[in-house]
């Protein structure tokens, strides 16, 4: 039977009322022509699987996944990408006629944030990356796919960094501490992925650990500048950003999973900006 429906797309989270999403994918479809529906839908503690059967019944073509379900995620894919299976975490399904695919695009649209619209080299770099959860794992793989000259986890469990560390060792030379492990350490770029941003609070970290011509990079963002933003500018950064740009280009990855045809990023991170 022929329908005129537009293809349906999501984003299931918790929260969820005040994703960027649905508006991004608009921007994205009208620009690009693709007749399609993206809304959020709040998924409740232990309701993923149901809430994902549920859209992929209903004819949904594919949904992105945010806090509190990317692990549920790549639980629920049949099918799962290099990166995804590498980071333990999803945040793109596609439903395919060989079942729920399963993708992770938060690294890749990190590192285009970093090198196409800010112009960021990473080849070469000392990079930190702050915290060890679903977030650090998602960007690891792509940052050391840049071959940095060292990454360095940092975790107030040294341990947990440690293990991560190991799980991803044999994609370059990264190693894993604890914050106070960092005295006399300096480095070129620092990506935070805590969620000491929830609380305006910033990682324990020692002076003198951001390089004189450094960057910092927060994967959060906000209305606001970021506690991390403003602790980057406060120890002179060259560029201290947010992950406003970041979400952008992962919803850009996704979109390109989905459709076929990559989306101009640059028009809708100005949009939300504005």
């Amino acid at each position: 039977m022929m329908t005129n429906q537009p293809d349906q797309y999501a984003v299931m989270g918790n929260p969820i009322a005040h994703s960027q999403s649905p508006r991004i994918h608009t921007l994205f479809a009208a620009q690009t022509g693709q007749r399609l529906e993206y809304r959020a839908i709040r998924v409740e503690p232990g309701g993923f699987a149901a809430a994902a059967r549920a859209f992929r019944d209903a004819g949904g073509k594919g949904f992105n996944v945010t806090v509190p379900f990317k692990q549920d995620a790549w639980v629920f894919a049949d099918l799962l990408s290099a990166r995804a299976e590498r980071a333990g975490a999803v945040n793109t399904l596609s439903f395919e006629p060989t079942g729920a695919r399963g993708d992770n695009t938060d690294g890749p649209g990190l590192v285009r944030d970093l090198k196409i619209n800010h112009g960021c080299a990473l080849a070469g770099r000392r990079i930190l990356l702050l915290g060890a959860g679903g977030a650090a794992r998602g960007v690891l793989q792509p940052l050391l796919a840049e071959r940095p000259a060292q990454l360095v986890i940092a975790n107030r469990t040294a341990s947990r960094a440690a293990e991560l560390a190991l799980r991803f060792g044999d994609l370059g030379p990264v190693t894993g501490c604890g914050f106070a492990d960092l005295a006399g350490r300096s480095f070129d770029l620092i990506v935070n992925a805590t969620t000491a941003g929830l609380s305006d609070a910033v990682p324990p970290l020692p002076d003198g650990v951001l390089t004189a011509d450094g960057w910092c990079y927060d994967l959060m963002y906000g209305r606001e500048p970021t506690a991390f933003v403003r602790w980057g500018w406060e120890r002179g950064a060259v560029q201290s950003l947010d992950g406003l740009g970041m979400l952008v280009e992962q919803a850009a990855e996704a979109f390109h999973l989905w459709r076929g045809v990559w989306p101009e990023t640059q028009p809708v991170i100005a949009a939300l900006r504005g």
